[in-house]
């Protein structure tokens, strides 16, 4: 009887993880279940935090086509499933451990590639999406403005220089 519910699990968790670009595996050990309720509201809307059975996310991981280290499923597991910004789910683990020690932060996956703690933590730590595309947007502008100087700049030089010639002409045409 336990097998269709294990593989009704494994098959909603492979497609959780087909499904997110981002997947952070973590340990809630000693956290309660209003803290648990909090961290899941600071994940923001496109992360679903689910706790989970280690086994059947190993395999449902595999059958995804996700290779994660064993050592991220020692302990009670949690996973935290990001359908939209990962940067915003990452800062928010991260600030919910700061407050929280007992969340612990072991690994995850960004779009199909293996990420470690750290690197999750890294990830905390940029700017979010529309932010850095702002910021772009803002370099390119500068960019331009800069080229549109230079495109200005020189046909007035270009008239400077030809009065000056003929300024020239002229003091040489009445010199002589």
């Amino acid at each position: 009887m336990a097998r269709p519910d294990k593989a009704a699990a494994v098959a909603e968790l492979t497609d959780k993880f087909r499904s997110s670009n981002a997947a952070v595996l973590t340990e809630y050990r000693g956290l309660t279940v209003a803290q648990l309720k909090t961290l899941r509201r600071s994940l923001g809307e496109n992360a679903q935090y689910a706790v989970v059975k280690n086994t059947l996310t190993k395999i449902a991981a595999n059958e995804a086509g996700i290779t994660l280290d064993d050592q991220l499923f020692a302990g009670p597991t949690a996973v935290a499933f990001v359908t939209g910004d990962p940067v915003e789910s990452a800062k928010g683990l991260r600030d919910f451990a700061k407050e929280n020690p007992n969340l612990i932060i072991k690994g995850g996956v960004l779009d199909g590639k293996a990420l470690s703690a750290d690197e999750i933590k890294k990830l905390a730590d940029l700017e979010s999406r529309e932010v850095l595309l702002s910021k772009l947007a803002g370099a390119l502008k500068g960019k331009q403005s800069q080229a549109a100087s230079v495109f200005q700049a020189l046909p007035s030089k270009l008239v400077r220089t030809v009065d000056a010639l003929r300024a020239k002409q002229d003091e040489q045409g009445g010199a002589e």
